[in-house]
């Protein structure tokens, strides 16, 4: 099938490649010049694992393609996805911006009948209100059907989930629209959940939403295990042997991040809120979390009583590993709080250092290593769980430090190896290894 994808961003590239790898011819299309020229030459414009090896074998092939001529994308599609940005305004709702421009570009240029599928995160009744919208602006008598079919893309897993997802949720009020987009992703064998707009819509929402509660709920529970004495991963390992709870997102950091989750929550609440329902359960678990990315730099003040001065190691700045994401990450939160208790900065992620460099203040330094990014250093904070930091050689840690105390935000060592190394380790809802 032809299929037009508006937006080149991490769903609409990873859409894109998966559905030209299972046989469907696909343009995507950006408004972005610079972007599109990138995507022509084979680079990608982000750090997703196997999405360039995806995309370069289906470009070669001819069943990918990238362009910045709208007209001509959506006069030879036969389907068309919006997969553009929905990010979050100051008062946490949705800003719909550039899917409502893409909806009238759409329908201002197509001369014949028309599905377009609704990939992006949108609040409840919004795809509704687009099929609307393109209506109004329809330049020929043409008929457009509109199909909500909601992403669950976890970034640095993108490709994995999108072959071997749970589900995917098709929402629609019109049959004929959505057993086309059903036989779309029929190649991809997962289950299929038909249903309306506005259930779509919902699921999305409510999905991540749940997700974050299940964040925060073992953060919580690990503040209580450091409290007690207890060990959150034998408690998280316990609670997730039952069925009802499942091991999945039990695991205890300094909170979540990304472009979903803090986003999806907020605007949840605000859309409660809208319809006077006070959702104090999704406050608490946005709360929990803010509390959650400063815990790890309360730790340190404890322990130093004051930071200034001090050199400070930076292990991770992507919100996850396999990404070089930095929306919403601990990192740019934890940096932000050393900086104002006068800590010296040097910092080190694989994937994440030119985004982050864009963001972050002036005068933080950056290493293109972990030994030259520890080689000195005072105390050392691990933001992100990267395969490489996991990894690290606990005596080359103790040997390059100037003190080898390391703050470990996502547990990744186990506690009975760092006794081995004398080694002061901090880390989540554990014993502290002094």
């Amino acid at each position: 099938m032809e299929i037009t994808i508006i937006g080149t961003g991490y769903v609409g590239l990873a859409t894109g490649a998966s559905l030209s790898e299972i046989g469907h011819h696909v343009t995507c299309v950006d408004r972005e010049e610079e972007k599109i020229k990138l995507l022509q030459t084979g680079d990608l414009p982000i750090y997703e694992p196997g999405l360039k090896e995806m995309v370069d074998k289906n470009r070669e092939s001819g069943f990918l393609i990238f362009s910045r001529d709208l007209v001509k994308c959506c006069s030879t599609a036969e389907v068309i996805y919006i997969s553009v940005g929905t990010p979050q305004n100051q008062d946490g709702t949705a800003d719909l911006t550039d899917i409502k421009d893409a909806a009238v570009e759409i329908a201002k240029t197509i001369n014949r009948d028309m599905i377009v599928v609704i990939k992006s995160t949108v609040p409840v009744g919004t795809n509704e209100r687009l099929k609307q919208l393109m209506q109004d602006n329809l330049q020929y008598p043409v008929s457009i059907d509109i199909v909500s079919n909601p992403e669950f893309l976890r970034e640095g897993s993108a490709l994995h989930d999108t072959f071997h997802g749970d589900r995917i949720v098709i929402g629609s009020t019109n049959q004929h629209a959505a057993d086309v987009v059903v036989k779309i992703n029929e190649p991809f064998k997962l289950p299929i959940v038909k249903t309306d707009f506005r259930n779509a819509e919902m699921i999305k929402y409510a999905s991540n939403a749940f997700l974050a509660t299940k964040i925060s709920f073992i953060n919580e529970i690990a503040n209580i295990c450091e409290l007690t004495g207890a060990n959150v991963e034998e408690v998280a390992k316990g609670m997730g042997m039952d069925k009802r709870i499942g091991a999945e997102f039990l695991q205890a950091g300094i909170g979540y991040g990304g472009s979903c989750f803090p986003k999806d929550t907020k605007a949840l609440i605000q859309l409660s809120g809208n319809r006077n329902h006070d959702f104090e359960l999704l406050k608490s678990v946005v709360k929990v979390n803010n509390n959650q990315q400063v815990l790890l730099v309360d730790k340190a003040k404890k322990r130093f009583g004051d930071l200034s001065g001090k050199r400070v190691a930076i292990l991770g700045l992507a919100f996850k590993p396999n990404t070089d994401d930095i929306r919403e990450a601990a990192a740019i939160v934890v940096i932000n709080k050393l900086l104002e208790e006068g800590a010296e900065i040097i910092a080190y992620d694989p994937a994440a250092m030119n985004l982050a460099m864009q963001i972050l203040p002036r005068g933080i330094r950056y290493a293109n290593s972990v030994a030259t990014v520890l080689k000195g250093a005072d105390l050392g904070f691990i933001l992100t769980e990267w395969k490489e930091f996991k990894q690290m050689d606990l005596s080359e840690v103790k040997r390059l430090m100037k003190e080898p105390i390391i703050f470990d935000g996502r547990n990744c060592f186990d506690l009975e190896e760092v006794k081995f190394y004398d080694i002061e380790y901090h880390s989540i809802g554990r014993p502290t290894i002094l």
